[in-house]
Order: structure tokens, then sequence, then C-alpha cells
């Protein structure tokens, strides 16, 4: 983990975060990094110029997992490991695993409504996987109607007090030739279809769902462009031009001086996909967890709104597989101890 120009207060931030409430705690999902690898190829971040899958260090992978683990369960997280599984790799990012209700409300496991997600065709095999170590925790699942793609709080979750819904076009991923070196190019298209905000509107009511439309393969995800966070999730790192001109400005009027606009520089390092927490109880200590190599600008404009930014590496999930921090986290929500 690299702290960059953090202060002292800063570099002792997650021993001081333990002070959270014993009696409930954030539970997230990890998927185990041993099998890691490029599989499908599914996003920009995962193949070459040539179109050729990358290759992963497997020990620089495992010992970034480790540091990024080590920094939730110093914070007082509770992190549940999905089991490596050989045949499908991409459970090391298990914020596609579904979409959890009510991830800021205390309530027991068993009381936790989790819908998991409807994976494109490469990653699909991983829901069973997400699902076993769900219910060995006592949260209950409940699936889509599988012609709907979508792919979990990647494209849906809460900031300002509303949900941010992202989609974008879903294609079929190919080679298609074009007039250029080389001469083909790859199509990658978006991963939650729009209709599935309509499934999930009602249940998330009286809270609004914003509609945002992504338009740049690279940010393929919502949670690549957008990051709700602070105490009550107020504020919001936003990347422009990942999200179509048409939605911008709703975008701003919505979270107007909470918004923090994001660097072209900033968003190709995936500084939206952090992790925001906030101890259980506590409404002035907050943190936010970003991928290293940030901007110290940026760094200073979390600070500013009084949230601590903590950094840590993990390049070799997002140079190779397309997934930064927010992406190795699945928010499974304040969970209370069962009395």
């Amino acid at each position: 983990m690299s702290e960059g120009s953090a202060s002292g207060r800063e570099a002792t931030a997650r021993s001081e975060a333990h002070r959270s409430e014993v009696q409930a705690a954030r539970w997230v999902l990890m998927g185990d990094p041993t099998h890691f690898s490029v599989k499908g190829g599914a996003n920009p971040h995962t193949r070459t110029r040539w179109g050729s899958r990358r290759r992963v260090d497997k020990a620089r992978a495992i010992a970034q997992w480790r540091g990024l683990k080590s920094v939730l369960e110093d914070l007082g997280i509770r992190v549940l490991v999905v089991p490596p599984v050989a045949e499908w790799p991409g459970t090391v990012y298990p914020a596609n695993a579904g979409f959890a209700f009510d991830v800021d409300t205390p309530l027991r496991a068993s009381e936790r409504r989790f819908v998991l997600a409807n994976l494109l065709p490469t990653r699909a095999g991983e829901k069973p996987h997400y699902a076993r170590v769900l219910a060995e925790a006592g949260i209950h699942t409940e699936e889509l109607d599988p012609t709907l793609r979508f792919e979990g709080e990647a494209d849906l979750f809460p900031a300002g007090g509303r949900y941010l819904f992202t989609h974008g076009r879903v294609e079929r991923q190919r080679f298609v030739p074009t007039l250029a070196i080389p001469p083909w190019r790859r199509v990658y298209g978006f991963r939650t279809d729009a209709r599935a905000a309509d499934v999930f509107a009602p249940r998330l009511a009286p809270s609004k769902v914003l509609r945002v439309e992504l338009v740049l393969e690279a940010h393929y995800h919502g949670d690549t462009a957008f990051a709700g966070f602070g105490p009550r999730r107020q504020h919001l790192l936003a990347y422009r031009d990942a999200v179509s001109p048409a939605d911008w400005p709703r975008v701003a009027a919505a979270f107007g001086d909470t918004l923090i606009e994001l660097s072209v520089d900033d968003a190709s390092r995936y500084a939206a996909n952090s992790f925001t927490y906030t101890p259980s109880g506590q409404q002035r200590e907050s943190y936010l967890v970003l991928p290293e190599g940030v901007s110290d600008r940026l760094l200073d404009r979390v600070r500013e709104r009084g949230v601590t930014p903590l950094t840590v590496d993990v390049s070799e999930f997002l140079k190779k597989g397309g997934g930064s921090v927010k992406c190795m986290i699945g928010d499974l929500g304040v969970v209370l101890a069962e009395s």
C-alpha cells in the first residue's frame, strides 16, 4: 500500500477505523486470485493492440490482492472469499456478482436481499460459485429473468441519496474488419441492458433511479466512471467523457457542487473504481480506497470533503483484466451480529 503524500493521520487511518461498533460490520466479497488470468478478453484492457489476450503475472497479482484485502480488514471490514475456480478466473471481480439492497442499512445476514447478476457468456458460470458463498454466509439470493443482461452493482449503486443505473448497447463481442493497422478491431459493447432498470426501480422506491448511458468501451461498467463517497455517499467522482452527452447535464444537475469531475489521466487509472467506507455508527469518519497512481490533486479534493483517501496498488488487475479496486470488491452491506 502506498500513502503518497498522505498526512500522518492518513498513515494510521486503517488501524483507527477499527473502532467500528462490534455489533455491526460491513461485509464484502473478494475472489481468490489463484487462477486469475484473461480468459474471455471481454474488455479493451484485456487485449493487446493486435487482439491477443494479455498474460497475467500471477505472483504480482496475488501480492496485490492480499494487499487490498489487508487494507479492508484493517478498516474493520469482514471479507468473504470466493474460493478459486480454474474455469472461471473472473471471480476475482465480484462487484459483478449481483446487487445487494440497502447496503448502508444494518440488517442481519438472513434479512439481506441479493439479486444475482446475469453475466456475459464468458463469465456466466461464475453465478453458482457466488451463490454458494452467500448461502453459506446466510444471505438469500434470487435470480433475474435470464433474458436480461445485468452485471450487478457495477451498473447499479447508491450515490447522493439516489441510485445510478448505468447501461449501454449490449452486443455480441467479435472482431470486425477495418481500414487500419491492424486491419480489424474488437467490438466489446457494454454489460447491462437498459430494460433492467424497470425491474429494480420499483423495488428501490422511494429512492429515485438516475439512468445514465455509457459511451466509452474502456469504461464498460458504471463503477469505472462514477463513485459515490462520503458518510452518506453524498459526493461523486465522475468522468464526463464516459457518459452520453445527452445524459451528462442530468448528472451534473443532480449532484451540483458535490461532483468532482475526473481528469482524463485520473479516469484512465480508474480513479472512479474506488471503494467508499464509513465505519458503522460514524458520521464524520469516512474513507475512500483508490487505486495507486491517481493524482495528488484528486487526493486533495477528496480530503477537502472530509474523507480520508487510501491508495493501494492493484495495477495487475486493471492493466490485464480491466478492473480495479471496486471491481475486486462486492459490497454486501452492513451486517448485524446474530443475537
